[in-house]
């Protein structure tokens, strides 16, 4: 693979050719699911190919192939090159801020290997889990694992040629429970850039039979009230929250309308860097492409920028947006080292990595014993959110009632809303290091043609003032 992506570098270094760049991806991925007792899914896929980004006279071109030839090579050459051209003729000039050259190698660490896991290993624990799950008033029950290798080198005109190998691994369970009719879902699940001992912390044993518990529980409790009243969000809950509310909102080719047609714009216009108020002056939020076992963290991004951690939301006032080094200019920065690409098929665009809330001085404990009327909501359900990410309502699949500092007992179907900056601004509490926790997300859509990405969401548990809560269906 190096010695291919550094045969193209050379081939790119030609007349006319402003500047170039090329992505060789080798993709390893495994999936197992068992569904009541029966394995429903089980596969493991590799996909091998190279990209390669040409810039001429201030425009993109790109071109890819499964095919690792020279012939290939001069064919992706050729139509990428043609593209550029073409996208030139509209007289629109990118501007583009060079980088440092970089030779090096990073491997993501881990312990264990999950490719050198026998299936018939994984697929035990899966059906001992399914056991676990079983009970007459669970209809449905469901686990799985999913594990992937990446193994990438990136090498440009500029002369880096960086190669990067990770291994992402996660799994989780779910059921869903009945009574006359009505229908409840407890799930839990969680991603991260490590080996197979990133599964045996996660304790599933032990997650299946509370998951299971709850499920059944919700059966019997009563609806969530409708009201305003603090609200409390655990750290899985809080991931979604980041994710929809901050993450989508600063990336900066939305901010300039590049996605306007698909994803949505976003109201944290160009005018608001630097000054406008976010949130409350405790919340502080960084893209950190550094944190161990994120599913965001790297040694270089895309175009090859260094890893880093860069500030985005600081006491409460916007101070940067994720960004890319065609993207960057417009705020006149360097890129923040945020452009990423699915596979060797599509060309980098600016994704979340890391969007991390850094942790505060309280704990969940004192949050709870702390509010006269309240709501303690955990695990996202349901959600929606507008195309400039303002306006959201997100359901989560359980909720505990707070009544004079104590948790009084369950209730289902909760359902929060809330404006996006109107909400931070209600953060009064955030829970301390102890309580920090990264979840990953494998599923982030954006651009077209459509790309699916894997991000890293960190938070402890956080508590809101006066937000709006009502019974969901």
């Amino acid at each position: 693979m190096k010695g291919f992506a550094v045969t193209i570098q050379n081939l790119l270094k030609q007349p006319g050719v402003d500047y170039g760049d090329v992505r060789v991806v080798h993709i390893v991925e495994e999936n197992i699911v068992i569904k009541n007792g029966k394995i429903e899914d089980i596969r493991r896929e590799e996909n091998l190919g190279f990209g390669i980004r040409v810039m001429i006279n201030g425009a993109w071109g790109f071109a890819s192939s499964s095919n690792l030839t020279i012939v290939s090579a001069d064919k992706a050459i050729k139509n990428a090159v043609a593209a550029a051209k073409a996208a030139s003729l509209t007289g629109i000039k990118t501007e583009f801020h060079k980088e440092e050259a970089y030779i090096e190698k990073y491997v993501a660490p881990f312990e264990k290997d999950p490719f050198h896991i026998g299936v018939e290993e994984k697929i035990k624990l899966l059906l001992k889990l399914d056991e676990l799950l079983k009970d007459k008033h669970v209809i449905k029950r469901h686990s799985h694992l999913n594990f992937k290798r990446l193994h990438q080198v990136f090498a440009s005109t500029e002369g880096s040629v960086i190669e990067q190998e990770f291994i992402d691994s996660g799994g989780g369970i779910s059921v869903i429970t009945m009574k006359n009719g009505e229908i409840q879902t407890r799930s839990f699940s969680n991603y991260g850039r490590r080996g197979f001992e990133f599964i045996e912390e996660l304790d599933l044993v032990q997650k299946a039979q509370q998951i299971k518990e709850q499920g059944i529980q919700l059966l019997y409790a009563p609806l969530c009230p409708e009201g305003t009243m603090d609200v409390i969000l655990d750290t899985d809950q809080m991931a979604l929250q980041i994710h929809e509310s901050i993450g989508h909102a600063l990336e900066l080719d939305r901010v300039l309308g590049y996605e306007a047609s698909y994803a949505g714009t976003s109201f944290a216009t160009l005018d608001k860097l630097d000054s406008f108020q976010y949130g409350s002056e405790i919340m502080n939020v960084y893209q950190d492409t550094t944190y161990p076992g994120g599913l965001g963290t790297f040694a270089f991004d895309d175009e090859g920028v260094r890893a880093k951690k860069e500030v985005l939301i600081q006491e409460g006032i916007l101070r940067g947006y994720l960004s890319s080094r065609d993207t960057a200019p417009h705020i006149g920065r360097k890129s923040s080292g945020a452009s990423r690409a699915q596979d060797w098929s599509r060309i980098p665009i600016v994704r979340m990595t890391n969007i991390n809330l850094e942790p505060g001085v309280s704990s969940l404990e004192e949050m709870i014993q702390e509010t006269k009327e309240g709501i303690f909501l955990q695990t996202n359900k349901s959600w929606s959110i507008d195309d400039k990410r303002l306006n959201f309502q997100f359901g989560t699949e359980i909720g505990w009632l707070i009544k004079n500092g104590k948790i009084k007992g369950l209730c289902k179907n909760p359902v929060y809303t809330g404006i996006t900056p109107q909400f931070w601004r209600s953060l009064v509490k955030i829970g301390n290091r102890n309580e920090f926790k990264m979840w990953g997300i494998l599923n982030c859509g954006k651009g077209e043609p459509g790309q699916t990405m894997r991000v890293g969401h960190g938070s402890p548990p956080c508590k809101f003032k006066n937000i709006k809560v009502f019974p969901g269906k």
